[in-house]
């Protein structure tokens, strides 16, 4: 058995070992953007938890958990700090209020985490880090049938978590292609290992001191985005999402029933819930029976129907960037102040660049959140914007894929209505503020907002971070890569030649609007130049507009309309 204060100092040993090996699981994304950083939000995520339990003592096992699982919750960055703050999660529900982890209750905790995170999951894929937690929780199991005490259980965890790591290249071809194993799950068994060394030894990995000197120099807070996401073909027609909130006589009814319903009209189906709301998912031809099926449970907010054939392609591997800029570092403890809701609207952007964050609030955004292509904001961040902006409704553009699951997690957590609308990138986020209409009703603005952003193209330029044979193309170190809608089309050597040959790719018959926002390593002569050449081929056809975004690690964004 662990008392409180062994499991305080496994999770801020494994917090450590994540920290010292973040880089080495950051090289392991298979997508050649400047990015692959699943180590650093992970290791941001659990951090934020470490922070905490540094200040606790003499507490016991169940009190440990959940201030763990808290911290982790509000620290969690990307869609990989995401997932384990949700494993996390479970885990502080596995061990409840017990004085100290047993070998049933870690075998509890372990399964109740890997069920919370394929719950929450959008599309759970396996070969991932949901894999590598799940089989690790079916090998504890198999330990504890065996007679295992606490530690038998967690070792066995972890050498199933080790087994399934080596698989996944077996499970996702792309893996297998690059040659890698899967970064969240790898950064999972690191977690676990530092872990293990207090569970085992006594022993608390320490920061080593490599990374204790990229602290000293502002270096070890470089946050980067997420690893890439799979997207498979789209089999329904319309991602329908909603929050039930249960009626009084429904408080106790079962959510397994709304899910299992939801499975016999399409795919893609998330179910989470609590005693006050079903937060759900699906991806179905007939969101009308969805909707009707949920309306038994109690009334829908935040209902979100998106057509998703009317969209362009979108990327199959898609990630995050980040290098330049530093995070906030701070423990996210402090408690968090609201302004008094004077507004019946408001809006929170995720951006970073100082024309971009000017563009925004010119168009009316009331609180900007740093971060998106060179960093992931934590769900504390963006909860602290949200009580900062003064509106009953606020609206969250996140603009970034890998931010979203964390936006979306600030929502139970606000003092006011929260309605985050998925907005992939900038270019996204523009045309949803664009469309918003004060005389429309926040749920009429969610839809006109999300019909506006779904016809935006997005087109990006940066560089390629590695040498990479990705989805066909010869990909050298440093090439320029231009992608659109997340999709890498083409590689260049030349900045301007590169940007036009982007434009005019995406500029369709019925495109009637370009905008090029260049970001900080582009000159504005440069801009000037892309935008003469395409002046010239479209013959004035199409209205050209550049701004300039001052965006760090992409070249160009560049959106058409």
């Amino acid at each position: 058995m662990f008392s409180g204060d062994i499991l305080r100092d496994a999770i801020i040993s494994g917090s450590n070992n994540i920290f010292n090996e973040r880089q080495r699981v950051d090289e392991l994304n298979v997508f050649p953007v400047p990015d692959g950083d699943t180590g650093t939000n992970m290791s941001m995520s659990i951090g934020n938890a470490a922070r905490e339990l540094s200040k606790q003592a003499g507490k016991n096992a169940g009190e440990i958990a959940k201030i763990a699982a808290s911290a982790l919750l509000r620290g969690a960055r990307g869609n990989s700090g995401v997932i384990t703050s949700l494993l996390f999660r479970g885990i502080s529900k596995g061990i409840g209020s017990s004085e100290e982890v047993t070998a049933e209750n870690l075998v509890a905790a372990l399964s109740a985490g890997v069920e919370a995170a394929y719950k929450a999951v959008m599309k759970p894929t396996e070969g991932t880090i949901l894999t590598v937690a799940r089989i690790a929780a079916e090998e504890a199991k198999k330990a504890l049938s065996a007679g295992a005490d606490a530690l038998g259980v967690f070792k066995a965890a972890l050498e199933g978590a080790k087994v399934a790591l080596d698989d996944t290249p077996n499970l996702l071809p792309t893996l297998k292609k690059a040659g890698v194993v899967d970064a969240g799950g790898r950064g999972l068994v690191v977690i676990f290992e530092g872990m293990l060394s207090v569970f085992e030894n006594g022993k608390i990995i320490q920061i080593s001191g490599e990374t204790e000197a990229a602290i000293d120099n502002g270096e070890g807070d470089a946050a980067r985005n997420a690893a890439a996401e799979f997207e498979g073909e789209i089999t329904f027609t319309y991602c329908t999402e909603f929050i039930v909130n249960r009626k009084e006589d429904k408080a106790d009814s079962d959510a397994a029933d709304l899910r299992a319903y939801l499975e016999t009209i399409g795919d893609c189906v998330v179910v989470v819930d609590d005693e006050d709301i079903i937060k759900t998912h699906v991806h179905t031809d007939h969101p009308g029976n969805a909707l009707e099926k949920a309306l038994t449970f109690g009334q829908l907010v935040n209902l979100k129907i998106e057509n998703m054939r009317d969209q362009h392609e979108r990327a199959k591997h898609d990630s995050e960037n980040a290098k330049k800029k530093p995070v906030n570092n701070s423990t996210n403890t402090e408690k968090i102040t609201s302004v008094e809701p004077t507004e019946e609207f408001g809006f929170v952007s995720v951006c970073v660049g100082e024309g971009l964050e000017n563009l925004f609030r010119e168009l009316g955004v009331n609180t900007i959140v740093s971060g998106g292509q060179t960093m992931n904001p934590s769900t504390d961040d963006i909860l602290k914007a949200i009580e900062q902006t003064p509106a009953k409704t606020v609206f969250v553009l996140p603009n970034n894929k890998n931010i979203i699951m964390a936006a979306e997690q600030a929502i139970p957590l606000a003092s006011r209505k929260v309605i985050v609308l998925p907005t992939r990138t900038i270019p996204m986020g523009i045309s949803a503020v664009i469309a918003f209409d004060p005389d429309l009703s926040d749920e009429k603005n969610a839809i006109a907002m999300q019909n506006a952003f779904s016809n935006v193209s997005t087109g990006q330029i940066t560089f390629a971070a590695r040498d990479s044979d990705f989805d066909g193309l010869k990909i050298k170190k440093d090439d320029l890569m231009a992608m659109e809608n997340g999709k890498i089309i083409f590689t260049d050597s030349d900045l301007t030649h590169c940007a036009v040959k982007l434009c005019q790719k995406m500029c369709k018959k019925d495109v009637s609007f370009l905008t090029i926002i260049f970001g900080e390593d582009v000159s504005e002569n440069t801009a000037n130049r892309v935008q003469a050449e395409l002046n010239e081929k479209f013959g004035g056809k199409i209205e050209i507009t550049v701004i300039n975004g001052g965006q760090p690690v992409y070249y160009f964004i560049i959106s058409a309309e």
